[in-house]
């Protein structure tokens, strides 16, 4: 792990605001593969304060724009700018350890409220796609890509610049937001 810098002021933490949509549900798959109601998932975040959840059926990353966008029914209902990605963030994760965000169409397929990293959601790279590249080169493709806030430790602010090994953190306050409003199953598009 990186060394961690001085954090960034809270001001560097931008949210554009489209449209919430208050009809939401959600499901949580638990660590254990227990399953737990969105309320207990919600208040993991935030120690109480929960944010309001936005109704999300696709989460779509624009690497060189730095966004992240929740979908619902087509519409872009939420933005979040100055995302943060792997040490290397120009193109596409091919192998474990080239400290890349992946690209292509995924899906959220877990979340772990005890990560390292202040809540995580992990995204399901590799695909047979993203396996079989690297296996024709004789190298592993890596995993454990996730979305993630802040490390824990970290008393405020944020680590600055590009610093993870090919995951996508955010501020502490966008990762409750995500956590809210993004369910197991819910389809990610990763853009260069």
């Amino acid at each position: 792990m990186p060394a961690i810098a001085a954090p960034e002021p809270a001001s560097r933490i931008a949210y554009e605001e489209i449209d919430n949509d208050p009809a939401v549900t959600w499901r949580e798959q638990g660590v254990a593969g227990m399953s737990a109601p969105a309320p207990v998932r919600a208040a993991v975040a935030g120690k109480g304060a929960s944010p309001r959840p936005i109704a999300t059926d696709l989460v779509r990353i624009h690497k060189a724009r730095r966004r992240l966008e929740l979908w619902s029914a087509g519409q872009l209902v939420h933005a979040i700018a100055d995302i943060q990605l792997g040490d290397a963030p120009r193109g596409a994760k091919r192998f474990e350890g080239d400290e890349r965000t992946p690209e292509g169409r995924y899906t959220i397929d877990w979340a772990n409220p005890r990560s390292r990293y202040y809540l995580s959601l992990h995204i399901s790279y590799p695909d047979m796609r993203d396996r079989a590249y690297a296996a024709a080169r004789g190298r592993s493709a890596g995993g454990m890509i996730m979305i993630h806030g802040q490390p824990n430790g970290l008393v405020e602010g944020r680590v600055a610049g590009d610093w993870t090994d090919g995951c996508i953190a955010l501020s502490n306050a966008q990762m409750d937001l995500l956590w809210a409003s993004v369910s197991d199953g819910t389809r990610i598009e990763i853009l260069p």
